[in-house]
């Protein structure tokens, strides 16, 4: 028998189509083999997909997630995504909670027209790199490298932000620099009135050679930058090709609450 699955992509962190970050989005009535879902990933084609099945409690969902190349125990713009389709879907709902693979209850919620999302917040720990990976990246000068265990991802600082959108890293050259990491990220203080941080994303050893906005970097980008800004609520933008914006604020040292919309630009049915 055909099963069909109704299908969405979602371009999150963004308030306009064909900005942001595009995830695509499943909503599954049986539990899917992993195979399948890694198969859907890679025939969708970016860079990740979310799985969402009900659960027996009200608005409670179990949520996977997948890039073209494995699972990812947490995505902060598919989990955005996820949550545009449900609330479409339904205008009566008002809070969503997703439980992931590592058993971790993301709850969502609506502020206006934005989604808030409270995600965990994780820290760093100083770090080293090996010289091929800054020389991939294009990068002679670095201000601080950090690393977070929770996410496997790097975090290289750097002063300018006009250099951090100029980056043109080599892909091929980064992946052979390391080979036990699943993304370095690259930030700095941004020089733009409404921001107060921006980044940049690369992964080629898990995921697409960028990403194009990462909520999930969030969950250590907001304690790095509120112990250098002695903020807690500050809007961060991902200055990529696409671009994309969101607020993120620390509510304590366990939880960070992140903001921001997201456009629906596709829906229809998978046929597996």
């Amino acid at each position: 028998m055909e099963n069909k699955i109704d299908t969405y992509i979602v371009d999150s962190f963004t308030d306009k189509p064909f900005r942001g970050n595009p995830a695509g989005v499943c909503l599954i009535e049986d539990d899917l083999n992993d195979e399948s879902m890694l198969a859907i990933a890679k025939e969708l084609g970016l860079s990740e997909t979310a799985f969402i099945k009900k659960l027996d409690t009200k608005n409670k969902y179990a949520i996977r997630y997948f890039s073209p190349k494995m699972e990812i125990p947490l995505c902060g713009h598919a989990t955005l995504a996820s949550s545009k389709v449900l609330f479409e879907r339904d205008s009566a709902i008002t809070d969503i909670h997703f439980v992931n693979i590592q058993n971790i209850d993301l709850l969502i919620g609506r502020e206006g027209k934005l989604i808030k999302m409270e995600f965990p917040v994780y820290g760093t720990e100083s770090a080293e790199v090996p010289k091929p990976l800054l020389d991939a990246l294009g990068l002679k000068k670095v201000k601080n490298i950090e690393f977070n265990r929770e996410t496997n991802i790097l975090l290289l600082e750097i002063d300018s932000c006009k250099a951090l959108t100029e980056l043109k890293p080599d892909f091929e050259a980064l992946y052979r620099s390391h080979k036990s990491i699943n993304g370095v990220l690259v930030t700095s203080l941004s020089n733009k009135d409404n921001f107060d941080f921006e980044s940049r994303y690369f992964w080629p050893w898990s995921g697409t050679n960028e990403d194009p906005v990462t909520g999930g970097t969030h969950t250590f980008l907001a304690k790095y930058w509120s112990e250098r800004l002695g903020k807690k609520k500050m809007n961060s933008f991902q200055c990529s090709d696409r671009t994309g914006f969101m607020e993120v604020e620390l509510i304590n040292d366990n939880k960070v609450v992140i903001k921001s919309t997201a456009q629906i630009i596709l829906e229809g049915s998978l046929k597996l």
